[in-house]
């Protein structure tokens, strides 16, 4: 497996977000929180942000959707330039049309589970996505701490990609950090978002390299 790092904006400052997009090029991806204040109870950004932060950086933009009616907007986010767009499980009328749409437009297509939704429900829909998130705190909020018991969930996910043999990504999201990242990626994750912990760092850069370097370890062993 490949580690990846996708620092959230979520925990960026929205007042020079261009600033802090270009402080984590060394990224993999940069993760964007997309909140209605409907699904989960806040509200962030939408399609314009995407569209400026495309714009702003090199860096691909991995788009989380935590938002109502997904079927209707997710294509929206291709459109406006993110590389990955993520809808939940829990919202999307038709997971598989959206996940072919997706794709279509020239994404990658990724589905989220949040923490009481199980993997097992959803064994035939992974040869149709390219990602699957395993929602690591609740949706809705950064900052959260790490549920561990979503461990035996993420190595669950993980036999079945196997079982099919798959090469889909399995990124974790919530908690992320130098104190739980080794933890996820032993479990089987190989895409780790992180946000207070790459942007509450005085070098997020340098907070990048240093969570990969774990990931990295805890996959080799």
């Amino acid at each position: 497996m490949a580690v990846q790092i996708n620092p959230s904006i979520l925990s960026a400052d929205f007042s020079r977000l261009a600033e802090e997009a270009r402080a984590v090029e060394g990224a993999d991806w940069l993760h964007v929180d997309v909140m209605d204040n409907h699904f989960v109870p806040n509200l962030t950004l939408g399609v314009p942000i995407v569209e400026s932060l495309s714009r702003a950086t090199d860096t691909p933009l991995d788009c989380h959707l935590m938002i109502e009616d997904p079927d209707r907007w997710a294509p929206q986010y291709v459109e406006a330039g993110a590389g990955s767009v993520t809808f939940h499980a829990e919202a999307a009328a038709a997971p598989v049309r959206l996940a072919r749409e997706i794709r279509a437009k020239g994404a990658r297509a990724s589905m989220a589970l949040k923490p009481a939704t199980p993997i097992e429900p959803y064994e035939d829909l992974l040869p149709e996505l390219d990602m699957l998130l395993i929602m690591t705190v609740e949706p809705g909020f950064g900052g959260q701490a790490f549920l561990d018991i979503m461990l035996p969930k993420i190595r669950r996910t993980r036999e079945l990609i196997a079982k099919h043999g798959l090469e889909l990504w399995l990124q974790v999201d919530g908690g992320v950090s130098d104190t739980t990242i080794e933890r996820c990626a032993e479990a089987g994750a190989d895409v780790f978002v992180a946000g207070s912990a790459v942007y509450g760092a005085s070098d997020p850069a340098e907070a990048v390299r240093a969570l990969r370097a774990k990931a990295d370890g805890a996959c080799r062993h």
